[in-house]
């Protein structure tokens, strides 16, 4: 049965517009995103010590990218998979990826966050993580968790919406979701002094609040394609092709988070400041992470859609104008982030030394940028 109508069709228009007005939502999106756990690190830093920072975002913060990046790469396969289906004008194809995609991130979220909870306590023994801020870490990390389910279904969800060209919805769930996100952590935090664990809570709060949200879109605001919660199965033919799609992905987010548990694991042995110092860097870094991956989500929508309806000239065309986009966003990026460093840092701690370190790290690693949006493009396409 064929898809009548196609609002959000990314097969038709110039396509420097068309991505860049697409990639714009989900670069906001990825901002508000990120400000769950930036927020977490800056309350808990500027109001709880440096100490209380480390533990939200050093071996706590790489151990919980690897299994969400991992899981988000998965999920590629679920994207490319529907957008084609949504090129191609297939109902009954979306409709059945729809349902084995949902599904497969229910059961994905419930036994990683299970076996995540249970292996918390010996992940952040092998990175080294330091006595004093062993039990805040553990308590953060086992809290994240138990909440997988949440951020799974939400990832699902907005990567599915983006695939028929609905970049916004996403982004109006994270505001909301972030602004309550930030209420919380504040008055956890301030008002109730709970610390470590304020900010865990607040965050599990609003990632489920988020996850409700997008699933409620899916079942009742979408005209392509409808969610039906007694219709989640997983369909072994669908399954397979998402995983085949998917899992190369996957592995490549889970290399990156790899290497970067291995280096936090170098960094724990110098001590706080340089944890601390770290820590504040990720968060400011995964700025551009969001700004390149905003055009990889793009590329890989637009990719699909225009495969699926056989415009392959028009997928050639794509993928270069969204490289050059992509690199001149990233020299714009270093461009400004690299002489504001000191301001950027001092958000997170007014402790000089750990600035000092931040901004060694800063100067080694900012200038490459433009570098990985040949990864990211090429790889998303």
């Amino acid at each position: 049965m064929p898809v009548t109508e196609q609002s959000n069709t990314m097969t038709q228009g110039a396509i420097w517009k068309t991505i860049t007005c697409f990639a714009l939502p989900i670069f906001l999106g990825n901002l508000f995103q990120q400000l769950y756990n930036t927020v977490d690190a800056v309350v808990v830093g500027r109001f709880a010590g440096k100490e209380a920072l480390s533990s939200v975002g050093g071996s706590s913060s790489q151990i919980i990218n690897f299994v969400v990046g991992f899981f988000t790469g998965l999920s590629a396969g679920s994207t490319v998979i529907i957008a084609q289906y949504y090129g191609a004008k297939n109902r009954d194809g979306l409709h059945r990826a729809l349902h084995t995609a949902y599904a497969f991130s229910a059961v994905f979220g419930i036994l990683a966050g299970i076996v995540g909870v249970f292996a918390t306590p010996a992940i952040l023994r092998i990175m080294e993580t330091p006595d004093n801020l062993m039990a805040d870490s553990e308590l953060y990390v086992q809290i994240y968790f138990s909440g997988l389910i949440f951020i799974c279904i939400y990832n699902i969800g907005s990567a599915i919406l983006r695939a028929i060209g609905d970049s916004k919805r996403p982004l109006y769930y994270l505001m909301i979701c972030c602004g309550i996100n930030i209420v919380l952590d504040l008055v956890l935090v301030l008002g109730c002094r709970m610390g470590v664990l304020g900010v865990a809570v607040g965050t599990l709060i609003s990632q489920g609040l988020s996850a409700v949200l997008v699933t409620r879109a899916l079942m009742y605001h979408t005209e392509e394609l409808k969610l039906d919660l007694r219709k989640l199965r997983l369909e072994k033919d669908l399954l397979l092709n998402m995983l085949k799609i998917g899992l190369p992905t996957g592995i490549q987010s889970s290399m990156y988070n790899l290497s970067n548990i291995i280096v936090q694991a170098a960094i724990n042995a110098f001590g706080v400041n340089t944890m601390a110092a770290w820590t504040a860097f990720g968060k400011i870094d995964s700025f551009f992470w969001m700004l390149n991956g905003a055009f990889g989500i793009a590329v890989t929508t637009f990719v699909g859609q225009n495969f699926g309806a056989g415009k392959h000239d028009r997928v050639k065309k794509g993928t270069w104008e969204c490289l050059a986009m992509s690199v001149a966003a990233a020299l714009a990026f270093s461009a400004v982030f690299m002489p504001n460093g000191r301001f950027c840092f001092s958000v997170f701690t007014e402790d000089k030394d750990v600035v000092e370190i931040g901004l060694r790290m800063m100067m080694v690693i900012s200038p490459t940028y433009f570098l990985f949006c040949f990864i990211e493009i090429f790889s998303g396409s």
